[in-house]
């Protein structure tokens, strides 16, 4: 998903990215130098990319101690430009197919998915089906389709067409039109309103941090409500006011020190 995914503050200053294939797709990465293990892993929103994390990924690594790794999924950022629409299960495929093996390039053994919107919920189901991961800092997460999330999906189309959100979004993707519409298209297909991935949360066993913003225009509480009823291991969640879709540009001090506090409980065995 996206919140309001583009703003007009200056991009984060130049920094070095590089490229692996998956699948024969070229992918962006960005690795953050930090201590051997864990690796905070980003997954990024439904219109995000590398440069759309802006300094997060940097402030969390300083925050915890760790490395991080944070990557650009085909058809977003600097990734492979998408060839053709997204299917229903397309964050299946992700987190499934492509997440594996991109762990496994990198020498990732032991991640903590820091995942955004739609990278939130690949990052659910990831974890249900690798005892790899060591736990989960997930903000506004999707595991079912709200109303309110198609109506401001609708609402993003018209911005799109009528505004210059095209332009700006521009500036973070080689093609933000296909980047836009892979997204917008298949979460206003009429078949995606049944997409529901609770089935898998009960398999999930790490520890999990669950954050969400109250004013959140694309998902409600009854999102963490799902995940803490649901989720087969501890849970911590963590509600914000004054905090829309992206609780880390909405409350970034908050989440920091929450995901370092979630960090220091993992390492401590707590």
């Amino acid at each position: 998903m996206a919140g309001n995914p583009v703003q007009d503050d200056a991009l984060p200053a130049a920094q070095e990215t590089s490229f692996v294939a998956i699948q024969g797709r070229k992918l962006e990465i960005l690795r953050i130098a930090g201590a051997d293990a864990p690796t905070l892993v980003f997954l990024h929103e439904g219109l995000g990319s590398v440069a759309m994390w802006r300094d997060f990924p940097h402030k969390a690594a300083a925050a915890t101690g760790c490395a991080a790794v944070v990557y650009s999924r085909y058809g977003h950022g600097q990734s492979e430009v998408l060839r053709g629409p997204r299917a229903v299960d397309y964050m299946h495929v992700e987190a499934l197919e492509v997440l594996p093996q991109l762990l496994e390039r990198l020498g990732i053994d032991d991640p903590v998915l820091v995942g955004h919107s739609d990278g939130g919920s690949i990052a659910l189901i990831h974890a249900a089906m690798s005892d790899g991961v060591k736990g989960l800092v997930v903000m506004a997460p999707h595991v079912f389709v709200e109303d309110i999330s198609v109506r401001s999906i609708a609402e993003a189309k018209t911005a799109f067409e009528g505004t210059d959100l095209a332009e700006k979004l521009g500036r973070y993707h080689a093609d933000a039109a296909k980047t836009f519409r892979g997204w917008n298209d298949i979460w206003l297909h009429p078949d995606f309103r049944s997409w529901n991935i609770e089935e898998v949360l009960p398999r999930i066993h790490c520890p999990v941090l669950a954050i969400q913003g109250f004013d959140d225009e694309y998902g409600t509480m009854a999102q963490l409500e799902a995940i803490a009823k649901q989720t087969g291991g501890p849970i911590e969640l963590l509600r914000l006011a004054d905090c829309r879709h992206s609780p880390h540009r909405d409350q970034p001090a908050v989440v920091l020190d929450a995901i370092a506090s979630f960090i220091a409980r993992l390492e401590g065995g707590a």
